[in-house]
């Protein structure tokens, strides 16, 4: 993990409100879905730019995920809990046109690696 700026709590929500308060511009609107999504089938990125990172070198290897309503990974509801997995592990990203606010973060799989980004969704932010 590179060292980047943290993204505080207030940070978090602030980019998040920001970016619900505005219309998506049309670089932004293919990518927001409601979940994680592959970078492969997600439009382009690259008009996004990096705020910085929701975890820490010492949250890296945090594996656990929080989903107490049986929400999994993939579901369009998953709670965006900064300190379980996969948030310890991702970068927000930003648009300077819309303020359109993005979640990334990359899966580390047996045999492969995979880019997933998700819309920063307000409602969703919890704190556990």
């Amino acid at each position: 993990m590179t060292t980047q700026h943290q993204i505080t709590d207030a940070e978090l929500q602030a980019f998040a409100a920001e970016a619900a308060a505005q219309p998506r511009c049309a670089d932004c609107t293919p990518l927001w879905r409601p979940g994680w999504e592959s970078m492969s089938a997600a439009a382009g990125t690259d008009h996004l730019a990096l705020l910085g990172a929701l975890g820490s070198e010492t949250s890296w290897e945090q594996l656990e995920e929080f989903h107490p309503a049986g929400t999994n990974l993939w579901s369009p509801d998953a709670p965006i809990a900064p300190g379980w997995h996969p948030y310890t592990r991702s970068t927000l990203w930003r648009c300077a046109r819309c303020s359109g606010a993005f979640l990334r973060y990359t899966e580390y799989g047996g045999y492969y690696l995979e880019e997933r980004i998700r819309p920063l969704w307000a409602d969703l932010i919890v704190r556990p």
